[in-house]
């Protein structure tokens, strides 16, 4: 009798694990809060735009979405903490040109940046500008090649540290055009920034709508947009294609990764939340506004941002690697 008594007790045991298993196996994802992880400081231009995103992708998914800012080390803790995050969909973070491509050339990783992660989709692209202080004599950017040339070593242009977006620029830049000028890093674009309009430096590199309100102010000067087109918050600024330097392309690109091993119908959901976003009007005049550019419908599935990642790779690991650049 006490044997067949702890035998019922075990088989009711079961049966109610089994049941809560089936009750959480039939619950629609997301049935419960989702964690958003920026690698970058709250308050940034990708910290903006990925805000904006999740604002209505909580409304599609009918779920609140919490955002997590995991800054430093060139974006990797926060990827790294993303690439450890239990593979259910309730963690995706966000990814860009230097965290999911620059990177893994230039960092020594604990984690594979194509094999450890899903794409969902690419949501914003935003143009990047090469430009000069005032006393900068050259007007355009021949020019500016031209009086790189002829004074080999003399201009400085910043940098946010070996290895960064900047420097790649800057060392692809002088490859391209057969120029040589000097680098100097710094903590920051702002503190950049003041030293360009100062005269301290001469050249910068860096995000578009960054750059354009001392654009406009007259006390910088851009050289070019670049990028495939023009930008259309600034029309009248060339394109380095247009402005005699083909091949110097350098879009900064934010987009969603999820861990590796996500499903796929987890996948196709969050993605259908990213581009209901983007199809929103008030999303894409508030992205517009803060100079971000939308990707065409085409561009924002899961093989889309894939098959863009390995493109990036595949072009930028050779010119690093030839160039021996290493982040510090």
């Amino acid at each position: 009798m006490r044997r067949s008594t702890t035998l019922c007790s075990a088989l009711a045991g079961l049966i109610g694990l089994l049941g809560i298993a089936q009750d959480a196996v039939a619950q629609p994802f997301p049935s419960r809060p989702l964690g958003l992880i920026v690698p970058f400081p709250a308050g940034g231009p990708t910290d903006t735009v990925a805000r904006i995103m999740v604002e209505h992708m909580h409304r599609s998914l009918g779920q609140p979405i919490v955002v997590e800012n995991l800054a430093g080390a060139s974006a990797s803790i926060g990827v790294g903490r993303l690439s450890r995050a239990t593979p259910d969909g309730y963690t995706f973070g966000v990814g860009t040109w230097g965290t999911h491509v620059l990177n893994g050339a230039t960092l020594a990783l604990q984690y594979d940046v194509v094999n450890d992660f899903e794409p969902i989709a690419q949501f914003t692209i935003e143009p990047a500008l090469i430009v000069g202080g005032r006393t900068m004599p050259a007007k355009d950017l021949s020019e500016l090649i031209r009086w790189l040339k002829a004074n080999p070593d003399r201009a400085v242009m910043s940098t946010l540290g070996p290895g960064g977006a900047q420097h790649v620029a800057g060392m692809f830049f002088q490859k391209l055009t057969g120029t040589n000028f000097r680098f100097v890093p710094y903590r920051g674009l702002g503190p950049a920034m003041q030293d360009l309009i100062a005269g301290r430096i001469d050249l910068m590199y860096g995000p578009a709508s960054t750059f354009l309100p001392h654009v406009r102010e007259g006390v910088v000067r851009a050289y070019a947009v670049v990028g495939r087109n023009r930008w259309a918050a600034a029309s009248d600024i060339p394109t380095v294609v247009e402005a005699g330097l083909p091949g110097f392309d350098m879009p900064s690109w934010n987009a969603f990764f999820a861990p590796r091993g996500t499903a796929t119908n987890v996948i196709i959901k969050l993605n259908a939340a990213v581009t209901a976003g983007l199809a929103d009007p008030t999303i894409r005049s508030r992205l517009t506004d803060l100079g971000q550019e939308i990707p065409q419908l085409g561009q924002q599935s899961p093989q889309a941002l894939r098959e863009l990642q390995s493109a990036e790779i595949a072009k930028w690991w050779p010119i690093i690697k030839e160039a021996a650049i290493k982040a510090q």
